[in-house]
């Protein structure tokens, strides 16, 4: 396995402090890393903005660098724009993650990662999982000409439980349509990690993972002198090895049915000790560290 960072979290959306692509580029290297998953919007890898030139010397950087691109990680919700039928909401999704692979392929990497949809209540749900596995179909015969695979990550509603995901991987039908998937929300929802990740593995071709605590909620009852417990739990990142995610069951269990593709490491939300550049490098550096002491590989930019 090899360790990646993402570049979300460097990307200054949650208080973080915010480094250029090329600037992240360069400052993953010095941490230790010899991967990148980079984040398919602003500010950082926009279809907006880069384009042949700006794009070549991105990828020429990676090269001086002897950093691999692993992932582009696009960002979709194919149940989105209901309320506007008019707007050709899901096309316009479609072409986006197609610029996206065309992106990919210039930079050498061969993974764009996609999500599902948001659960609707103005929709039937049979309906939202059919434009969802429609909308993901096209994206995949469009990534194909450029040699990029689709990888969906369980992060969205719809098909977000293990069996849905490969319910829905079947639906979709194409060779090239693969899952990225990620420890955190089968631990937050309860689905026991090595045995999910074991019976999923060969299907996934990517995973990235973070570390979270769970704060129970309560709300104060005045009348009755005392507390109601709220559900679900807030979950607050940490730096990897500090949470409640038993990441390392979730690899090994990945491992063991046979995966030994990339790790990636992201901060995409607050962060115990805030948004400092320390504080992010520490994290960083504190995941390859993790990463060693149980033995899943040196980190290759060591």
């Amino acid at each position: 396995m090899k360790p990646v960072l993402f570049s979300v979290s460097y990307a200054g959306l949650w208080g973080q402090e915010r480094l250029s692509l090329e600037d992240f580029v360069r400052h993953a290297k010095a941490l230790g890393y010899a991967g990148v998953e980079l984040m398919g919007k602003r500010p950082h890898l926009s279809p907006l903005d880069w384009r042949d030139d700006r794009l070549e010397a991105l990828r020429q950087a990676c090269v001086a660098a002897g950093i691999e691109v692993s992932c582009v990680a696009a960002y979709t919700n194919f149940t989105g724009g209901a309320e506007a039928a008019e707007v050709p909401f899901g096309e316009v999704q479609v072409l986006y993650v197609e610029s996206l692979a065309a992106m990919a392929q210039a930079l050498g990497c061969r993974l764009v990662r996609v999500f599902t949809g948001y659960e609707r209540s103005d929709m039937p749900v049979a309906a939202q999982w059919r434009q969802t596995a429609d909308g993901l179909r096209e994206c995949c015969d469009r990534a194909a000409p450029f040699g990029v695979t689709i990888g969906i990550q369980n992060h969205h509603d719809i098909a977000v439980h293990s069996r849905a995901l490969l319910e829905l991987l079947a639906d979709i039908g194409r060779a090239n349509c693969k899952l990225m998937l990620d420890p955190w929300s089968p631990c937050l929802r309860g689905e026991a990690l090595f045995d999910t990740a074991h019976d999923l593995a060969p299907h996934v071709v990517y995973t990235t993972l973070a570390d979270y605590v769970h704060l129970p909620r309560f709300h104060y009852q005045p009348a009755l002198i005392n507390y109601r417990a709220a559900e679900p739990d807030l979950v607050r990142a940490v730096p990897m090895g500090d949470g409640d995610i038993d990441s390392l069951s979730f690899l090994q269990g990945l491992e063991a049915g046979g995966y030994d593709g990339p790790v990636a490491y992201e901060m995409c939300s607050p962060l115990r000790g805030g948004g400092s550049r320390e504080n992010l490098d520490a994290c960083a550096r504190r995941f390859l560290e993790w990463f060693e002491e149980n033995g899943l590989g040196r980190p290759q930019g060591a």
